[in-house]
């Protein structure tokens, strides 16, 4: 009998309450006042491309923007700027939706390490137009960071949709 690969296993189609309470529990954890850095990675945004790779349908550059916007008003950040770079960053992810999962994870994290680096630039862009301090060298690191978060994002919040529907012993798909 041949047995798939893990890469090339069957998924079970994703919940979207599932996909819901992931993105609230990835915003919760960016709203977390532990005295952000520059160089903190943004949780919301790498469960953003996420699940824009995964679920182009279902979470798209308007949820993108509209917890962009909860973002801006938590922060107390120019309303719109990070509306602006999750929708960009959205925007990108839903590009790549058909090309990325063909590729393993280490070469998925690399490929959305330029969609990282755009979407801070733009914060970063929008931020220093209005007159904003400029945050350090560290923001070069965040999106090297989230990019390293990739991986663990993708084996987590796709964990759910893969185990079986009905367990057989004589079916092992």
């Amino acid at each position: 009998m041949i047995m798939p690969r893990a890469a090339d296993q069957l998924l079970l189609p994703a919940n979207p309450w599932f996909i819901g309470f992931t993105l609230i529990v990835a915003m919760m954890i960016d709203m977390v006042p532990a005295g952000r850095l520059a160089a903190s990675p943004d949780v919301l945004a790498v469960v953003l491309v996420f699940w824009g790779v995964h679920q182009p349908r279902r979470v798209g550059v308007l949820w993108a923007f509209i917890f962009g916007l909860a973002m801006d008003v938590h922060d107390g950040a120019l309303l719109g700027q990070h509306a602006l770079a999750y929708s960009g960053l959205s925007f990108g992810a839903i590009t790549l939706h058909r090309r990325l999962p063909w590729f393993p994870l280490g070469a998925q994290a690399v490929q959305v390490l330029p969609l990282f680096f755009g979407a801070h630039a733009l914060a970063l862009i929008v931020r220093m137009i209005i007159g904003g301090m400029w945050p350090g060298w560290g923001v070069l690191l965040a999106p090297v960071f989230e990019a390293a978060l990739w991986p663990v994002a993708s084996l987590l919040l796709l964990a759910p949709q893969r185990r079986a529907p009905d367990r057989d012993a004589h079916r092992p798909l």
